[in-house]
């Protein structure tokens, strides 16, 4: 068999198909989710907070420091940009409570709900020392 057949063999496997997929899926929902976060989420937040954009939050290191980030760059200022990682934990958490949900739906879909009417109907045997002590119980009145 040749490395090609191999390789073939290897990439028609259905989890390989599957990831590549999810890694597709992943990519597009990433730039929904930016898009959300610089769109939606930030302006308001930025507008409470006075008009502020956080993307232009940084600390110059060493060079000028204009006003925003890119005319900072354009100077060739060292920058420490924690506006933007500000961004980027937001975005972090959109994806995660996105990503449980869907997950928490999914598990919903797939695992089979226990009927209400079978968990109250079938109650719990009792303890090994109350079935001893019942027995013990009804020997004591056959005598």
């Amino acid at each position: 068999m040749s490395m090609f057949d191999e390789f073939k063999k290897f990439a028609m496997r259905g989890n390989v198909l599957d990831l590549a997929v999810g890694v597709v899926i992943g990519a597009a929902f990433t730039g929904i989710v930016n898009s959300l976060v610089k769109d939606i989420i930030m302006p308001p937040i930025g507008l409470a907070m006075g008009g502020v954009d956080f993307s232009n939050f940084y600390v110059a290191l060493k060079g000028p420091h204009p006003e925003t980030l890119a005319e900072a760059a354009k100077a060739g200022a060292v920058t420490l940009n924690y506006g933007v990682f500000v961004n980027a934990v937001i975005n972090f958490i959109v994806v995660a409570i996105a990503l449980f949900i869907l997950i928490r739906a999914i598990n919903r879909i797939t695992t089979p709900a226990t009927p209400k009417e079978a968990v109250e109907a079938a109650p719990l045997p009792p303890p090994e020392e109350v079935l001893l002590l019942r027995e013990i119980r009804d020997q004591l009145r056959a005598r």
